[in-house]
């Protein structure tokens, strides 16, 4: 056999009957406690007070997504007019129409050039006077984009040169003026027009 003890019920002496001290016998005629209906009245209104901030919330979002869509599509817009009218400045700042311009004003090419040497001050060549029957734009390659654009000459006073048919409007030349004939397709460089 063994020396151990064995361990089962407990001894007599250690017996004792537990009894909570909390538990206590209920009248005959008292029921349960009813809830109150304040605690349902809470509990259903901030359900309802969630969901009005969500559909607010829900409201805004939406009001904001329209808002960015109609300055993103007036950013497009404008973005366009910008590059329309780059465009625009690139045909009016060509050597081309700045040639013809200089022509129309009455300004004529210096077939003859002279040169001044700075260190000692010597002139170099023989100073004459331009001749006014000499095209300057004549040795130039013809630009299609500048055709429809009125020289300095065309326009009315205080008016600026529309560019690509946007603008305004020039008045056709007077009966027996020198209208320009555009030049032959030839002899241009066939660029297209894009916006």
């Amino acid at each position: 056999m063994t020396a151990l003890p064995v361990h089962g019920a407990p001894s007599p002496a250690r017996r004792r009957t537990w009894v909570p001290e909390i538990l206590r016998p209920v009248p005959a005629g008292a029921s349960r406690p009813k809830p109150r209906i304040a605690y349902a009245v809470i509990a259903i209104s901030g359900v309802v007070m969630i969901a009005l901030a969500q559909l607010l919330l829900s409201i805004a979002v939406t009001q904001g997504a329209y808002e960015i869509d109609g300055y993103e599509t007036s950013q497009a817009k404008l973005s366009r007019e910008q590059q329309r009218l780059a465009e625009d400045l690139d045909r009016v700042e060509s050597p081309q129409y700045l040639a013809k311009n200089a022509e129309a004003l009455g300004m004529v090419p210096n077939t003859n050039p002279v040169f001044l040497r700075l260190s000692d001050g010597a002139v170099l060549g023989q100073p004459a006077s331009a001749a006014g029957g000499t095209v300057a734009s004549a040795a130039l390659v013809p630009n299609v984009l500048i055709d429809g654009v009125p020289l300095v000459t065309e326009q009315h006073a205080g008016e600026t040169a529309p560019v690509g048919g946007h603008g305004a409007a020039v008045e056709a030349p007077a009966a027996g003026a020198a209208v320009p004939a555009p030049p032959p397709a030839s002899d241009s460089l066939p660029t297209p027009t894009t916006h």
